[in-house]
């Protein structure tokens, strides 16, 4: 006889119609959400710790953490003193502080080393908080935040802007979905830029509904209008972009979610290294069929994706991709291969080593 499963969601369903905990059958199979649901109802510690009420009342949506900056168009203060007033308002100071903290993060994780890496945030029609110019992304303050407007020009902050904020502001004039951007350097990210491999697609959900496929910005100085323009090119259609010889950059809906892609990219990118260097580099994908699926998803949470009306022969085509080479020799190889010239002549080893041990006597 099979035994009734009971989740999380059955218990609150059974609790909103009234029923007692009681009326549960004695051998029913409790999940863990479903005994963190009764020890909740009784008003005992969750299983992880703390304590939290069943959500008993049908109509009260559970929140779902949202860090987007809404500002009314047109509404950009234009004074001095109207600048400084909303440069250090509560909410501004609030985006500052998540910006201190994600640097910390960055600087934590050796996404950054030195000064490198920053953080943009729009806050306005002509308004974008940025971090500074040779600060360590470790030890930034709210003091530390500048506010610019979209042609770089440095409004509010003691500290000067970063250089590499136009391209930040490029990727937002072409994209207005880019509300924020984050520059880093991570090793593994990084890596693939300089080598100028592009990381092939189809390998992990979680990379494909949160990333997509990630773009490729071909070298350009960086801080120098070049950069900018074909960063802010691939950005259009890419939430990530390996920027060639340099770093990475990524754009989201407000600062965590920017970073978040940071993490995403530089996780992917080192499992698609280890990946590669097992099975002989043989990777496996999901399908084509599979891929579809996941855009759809992206689309559900307002991420458009280039690939959507590609074929499902195309979504997860990575013949572009070569990962090392790995040569198998078998291990008798050495002892019945015929001799073909190419090994060592020992005359000339016995002159080597003669040559070494004068040069070492001599020495």
């Amino acid at each position: 006889m099979n035994k009734r499963v009971y989740t999380g969601q059955d218990i609150e369903t059974m609790l909103r119609a009234g029923k007692s905990p009681d009326s549960i059958p004695g051998d029913a199979v409790l999940t863990p959400s479903a005994k963190d649901a009764l020890r909740a109802a009784a008003g005992g510690p969750m299983a992880g710790g703390g304590s939290a009420a069943v959500n008993l009342n049908p109509s009260v949506e559970p929140m779902i953490p949202d860090y987007e900056y809404h500002w009314e168009p047109g509404g950009d203060p234009k004074t001095p003193r109207e600048i400084q007033a909303f440069f250090n308002s509560p909410a501004i100071n609030e985006i500052k502080e998540r910006m201190v903290g994600i640097g910390k993060r960055m600087w934590a994780r050796e996404y950054t080393d030195g000064n490198g890496g920053n953080l943009t945030v729009r806050v306005g029609d002509n308004l974008v908080l940025c971090t500074p110019t040779l600060v360590s992304k470790g030890f930034l303050t709210v003091e530390s935040i500048c506010l610019i407007d979209m042609d770089s020009n440095q409004l509010a902050g003691k500290f000067k802007r970063t250089s590499e904020a136009i391209t930040h502001l490029a990727i937002m004039k072409r994209q207005p979905k880019a509300k924020s951007c984050c520059h880093a350097h991570p090793p593994h990210g990084t890596a693939f830029a300089v080598a100028g491999v592009q990381p092939p697609t189809c390998m992990i959900p979680e990379a494909e509904i949160f990333l997509g496929q990630i773009g490729m910005a071909e070298y350009r100085a960086p801080g120098s209008p070049a950069v900018a323009e074909v960063v802010a090119e691939a950005a259009v259609e890419h939430m990530a972009v390996l920027m060639v010889n340099h770093g990475v950059i990524t754009w989201g809906k407000d600062v965590e979610d920017a970073y978040w892609k940071m993490e995403n990219v530089e996780a992917y990118c080192k499992t698609v290294w280890i990946a590669s260097q097992l099975n002989g580099g043989k990777l496996k994908t999901i399908t084509g069929g599979q891929a579809k699926e996941l855009i759809a998803i992206r689309e559900t949470l307002g991420m458009e994706d280039k690939r959507k009306g590609l074929q499902e022969c195309q979504l997860c085509d990575n013949s572009d991709f070569h990962p090392g080479t790995v040569c198998n020799i078998p291990d008798n190889a050495g002892a019945s291969a015929p001799s073909t010239g190419a090994g060592l002549d020992p005359e000339a080893e016995k002159l080597v080593r003669k040559l070494t041990d004068e040069i070492m006597k001599a020495l």
